[in-house]
């Protein structure tokens, strides 16, 4: 089996090092393409592959379309958005993600927007401590479970809402379960985003939940910048001169938001929440491994798809 490894931006040399070793360990065919600038080249890459990964590379219907020997692709990461789960499934193509290679990366990010954010993003004037605060966790996945964990350190409340967990189960960690969103917004001082893209997700977070949120609160978001409903969060911003909004998915809008509300929103440059030599290299040869035992014994414990 051929094996393409396909990056715009490429893995760290230890992951691809560590991928090839793993794919021609198990006796197949590795192939990489990296720094790729046109969209034909992958086409190309791809036509007699076997298996793909990729990472934030967009696996679209043409692409589908042109790789006539594909089986599986696997998205090295926890999202997935960038996979035409549809056009997969309609060729009878695997897709699954890696799902927990990421986690604390993201999580320490999350947690130190916090500390950003508190002291006025580092400029000499007078910020606030995180110890004694409340952190609300929307969704209490991988990533929430370790923010949870590293929030504690600094001796922060944490209360977390996720109807698809187990109360007990986050009672167990020592977190105080949230009944409904609308508890969640009202009585944190900040709320750390962890949902997915979901067509009930999709601009669920706006004008209503950040306006319950107490004086001087947080928004962090090191998810997908489409659960912000954009144009809400101007007009909450706006009527809310306290509130505060940090991510490392910039909005669509983000140069409005910097123009009228300054220090109050930031953005890094480019999402950055897996963005570690430790993350890279997990992600990758998870991926690698996961292709090599589903063409082994055919298990398919993270597929996305359904066909």
């Amino acid at each position: 089996m051929k094996i393409l490894v396909a990056t715009e931006k490429p893995f760290a040399a230890a992951a691809v090092n560590g991928i090839k070793e793993i794919v021609e360990g198990a006796g197949h065919n590795f192939a990489l393409l990296e720094k790729y600038t046109d969209v034909d080249q992958f086409k190309k890459a791809v036509k007699d592959a076997d298996a793909v990964i990729v990472r934030s590379d967009k696996v679209t219907e043409e692409i589908v379309q042109a790789a006539k020997n594909l089986k599986i692709v696997v998205r090295a990461g926890a999202g997935y958005d960038n996979l035409d789960l549809n056009a997969l499934s309609a060729s009878k193509i695997v897709a699954m993600n890696t799902p927990g290679q990421n986690s604390n990366a993201v999580a320490e990010l999350a947690v130190s927007f916090m500390v950003y954010m508190s002291r006025n993003q580092f400029t000499p004037s007078t910020g606030s401590e995180l110890k004694g605060k409340t952190l609300g966790i929307q969704a209490y996945g991988n990533v929430g479970r370790l923010v949870a964990s590293i929030a504690k350190g600094f001796g922060m409340n944490i209360i977390a809402f996720d109807p698809f967990v187990p109360a007990d189960i986050i009672k167990a960690d020592g977190v105080e379960v949230a009944s409904s969103l609308e508890e969640l917004y009202s009585n944190s001082n900040f709320v750390s985003l962890h949902i997915p893209v979901t067509p009930q997700t999709k601009c669920s977070i706006g004008y209503a939940l950040m306006n319950r949120m107490p004086k001087g609160a947080c928004l962090i978001n090191t998810a997908r910048k489409e659960i912000m409903n954009e144009e809400e969060l101007v007009k909450i911003l706006s009527e809310r001169k306290d509130l505060k909004y940090i991510t490392d998915i910039a909005a669509d809008n983000q140069a409005e938001l910097e123009d009228k509300f300054g220090k109050r929103v930031f953005a890094t440059p480019k999402k950055m929440g897996a963005q570690t030599s430790e993350a890279n290299i997990n992600a990758g040869l998870a991926a690698a491994r996961q292709i090599c035992d589903f063409f082994a014994t055919g298990n398919n414990k993270f597929q996305l798809n359904k066909f």
